[in-house]
């Protein structure tokens, strides 16, 4: 019967059940009472009430959605002191307690305990950080029961550990030291504001309720730039804790003085600290503050590795950030570091030793590859759909009409502006009305006037075809293998420059084209690429066809998804519009560049885009998370290991709510879309 009950009111709905279990696990007392009552509540709302949502589990619904701030930046939005401010405030009292994790130091991980997970690897034990928090928490019950105190030392923990898995607590210890260690870093706001007491002569302390080892928090300490401090008071020690104030009761009989103690848990920090007679300063957890922003349908480690990251760097209080930045940082920087990892680890597998990363899409990933991988050969290549579509209009007719013409239609464009961004500015003049707008109802009739003519549009672009193989014999010639880098999304720019390199300008080097992503289902042609991807010649990182299909069926470009991310990758340079002999430029109508190496050929360039300095902002912030992240993580090569799937989660989480959050930010500027 008593089963029967728990199958009923708990395992009936996954919903209920993990909503339950969240409260009931490693309850006690009145707790553990308020989880039955919490039990029976759920099942009265489901069933009397209709609140049939409690049924579905959070932790499995497909796709998250975030209702992010668009009136102001995350980090703007965070109101605390200034470090000025903070630091004034702390002056008026004779000593200055800290709290230490989260307050002075922070992991790089949402959770302290996903820390178990890189500790649990060196061990090479299953479901490790499950196991080393269920012992933890039994040799907690254990210690109360016998003691009267909930504290506990890291040797506590293991030691029960070798007892009940014959894991060796030597070898345990020595792991999480190392692990805490090695990725624990100084909050930068507090370290100011620390450097400023010290400074002034103020006597600090610190306080920390904690299992590891006073000497091991010393280190932690040292290595995070902490120095100067009087006496650093750690729960374990004393037995006693900060959580029910006993620890503070310690700190007075040492320090009687005017006390204040900052730190960043409301209960243990502020309340009990009051209590004990201390003023207390709250200084928010920034995980806790960043929580509702940010995207858990991850993978537990990319996941708290990610967010713990983004919570640390725009809530510490040190800095604000436009939302360009952010945008960057949040959004884009996940994203680089995981497809940079990708395109690495696919050269090397298939033994490719040189890049391109094709303008402009791949100018910030040539920067961020340049940070991960310096040792490698990497080229910016110029390319763009406007220069690709004219190279292969004697290969690929159907394609060139298809961009230049059927693209453009109904969009108010006048047909002698369409044949100027074609290089036929002659043909103009022949046509009977080119001021005419293109529509639906007169391009076949352009397209059949071009058709008439497309020796003389051949011969138009021979100077184009001729520069652009001098320029790709030089960058390829030296090599049998190339992998052509773009975002997506059809791969029409590898799969033309392939086809130029081997079918036409008969260079020894076979190209593989690296895509952020392929097509999704809502393109008119999504298999259009399907047998390049089948045959290796086109790869995909965020989804295809083949991979990551929820994805690709959420991806929907007449959303402006693909703008959204071309917009994480867009650059401050100017667009390519073609490739020219030098003997033929024409200096009246184009912007150029001589080549720099080769002096027989040059590039004709577009107008940069809007809003330079928001582009320059996007890249910055993509930069910063690359470099917070290569800070945290070089000794930990797999924590690299992005799936597509992790790198398009934040995207994903900011698209809820009709993607007023992305709208914002793609309102601010004006990039161009079609081949011009």
């Amino acid at each position: 019967m008593q089963l029967y009950v728990y199958n009923f009111l708990v395992n009936r709905h996954s919903g209920i059940k993990s909503r339950y279990h969240k409260v009931h696990d490693g309850a006690s007392g009145i707790r553990r009472l308020y989880s039955y009552v919490y039990l029976l509540w759920l099942n009265i709302c489901y069933y009397l009430f209709f609140c049939h949502r409690l049924g579905e589990n959070a932790d499995v619904l497909v796709y998250e959605k975030k209702k992010l701030r668009t009136d102001v930046s995350e980090s703007a939005g965070c109101r605390r002191q200034s470090i000025q401010e903070l630091t004034e405030e702390l002056l008026k009292y004779e000593v200055i307690s800290f709290d230490l994790f989260d307050t002075l130091v922070f992991r790089p991980f949402s959770e302290p305990a996903d820390l178990f997970y890189l500790s649990g690897e060196k061990m090479g034990i299953l479901d490790f950080k499950r196991i080393r928090m269920e012992q933890e928490y039994l040799k907690r019950c254990e210690q109360f029961s016998t003691s009267g105190s909930y504290e506990i030392t890291l040797s506590d923990i293991f030691n029960r550990m070798e007892r009940e898995t014959g894991l060796s607590a030597k070898e345990g210890i020595k792991a999480e030291w190392q692990t805490e260690v090695s990725l624990c870093y100084a909050n930068p706001y507090m370290q100011q504001v620390y450097q400023n007491l010290i400074r002034a002569g103020k006597r600090i302390i610190i306080t920390t309720d904690m299992y590891l080892p006073k000497e091991c928090l010393g280190q932690i300490l040292k290595k995070c730039g902490y120095q100067g401090y009087q006496k650093l008071y750690v729960s374990n020690v004393y037995g006693k804790s900060k959580a029910d104030g006993s620890l503070y009761k310690e700190v007075l009989k040492e320090n009687p003085e005017l006390m204040v103690h900052v730190g960043d848990h409301p209960v243990s920090d502020v309340k009990m600290a009051k209590r004990a007679g201390i003023t207390a300063i709250y200084y928010p957890n920034v995980n806790r503050l960043g929580m509702s922003s940010r995207s858990y349908d991850m993978s537990p480690v990319i996941g708290g590795a990610y967010r713990g990251i983004v919570n640390a760097h725009l809530y510490n209080g040190k800095d604000q950030y436009s939302m360009e930045y952010e945008y960057g940082f949040i959004y884009g920087g996940l994203f680089a570091a995981g497809y940079c990892h990708f395109i690495h680890t696919y050269c090397k597998l298939h033994q490719i030793k040189k890049i391109l990363f094709l303008s402009r899409d791949g100018d910030i990933l040539k920067q961020v590859y340049d940070r991960l991988y310096p040792d490698e050969t990497m080229i910016y290549a110029y390319w763009s759909r406007s220069a690709g579509t004219k190279l292969m209009a004697g290969y690929d007719r159907y394609d060139y009409f298809r961009r230049f013409l059927y693209h453009k239609v109904n969009q108010g464009i006048r047909i002698q502006k369409i044949l100027e961004a074609m290089e036929l500015s002659e043909l103009a003049e022949e046509y009977p009305n080119p001021k005419e707008v293109l529509t639906d109802k007169n391009v076949e009739t352009v397209k059949v006037f071009l058709q008439e003519r497309y020796d003389r549009i051949l011969q138009t672009y021979e100077g184009a075809q001729k520069a652009a193989k001098i320029y790709y014999t030089r960058l390829l010639s030296d090599t049998e293998q190339a992998a052509v880098v773009d975002i997506g999304w059809a791969g029409s720019a590898a799969i033309s420059l392939s086809y130029l390199t081997e079918q036409i300008w008969k260079l020894p080097c076979k190209i593989t084209g690296i895509l952020a992503g392929s097509n999704t289902i809502h393109n008119t042609e999504p298999d259009a690429s399907e047998m390049y991807f089948k045959t290796g010649r086109l790869v995909s990182y965020l989804y295809s066809l083949s991979d990551n299909r929820d994805v690709m069926k959420k991806h929907d470009p007449a959303k402006n998804y693909n703008l959204y991310w071309e917009l994480l990758l867009s650059s401050a340079k100017k667009p390519l519009k073609g490739f020219a002999l030098t003997e033929n430029i024409r200096k009246d109508q184009m912007e150029y560049e001589i080549d720099r190496e080769d002096d027989r050929i040059a590039f004709y360039f577009g107008k940069p885009d809007d809003n330079q300095a928001g582009i320059l902002e996007i890249q910055k912030g993509i930069l910063d998370f690359v470099d917070e992240y290569d800070r945290h993580f070089k000794n930990y090569p797999y924590i690299y290991e992005i799936s597509g799937r992790d790198a398009y989660a934040p995207m994903l989480a900011a698209s809820g709510y009709h993607e007023r959050y992305l709208k914002e930010i793609y309102r601010r500027f004006c990039l161009k879309v079609n081949v011009e």
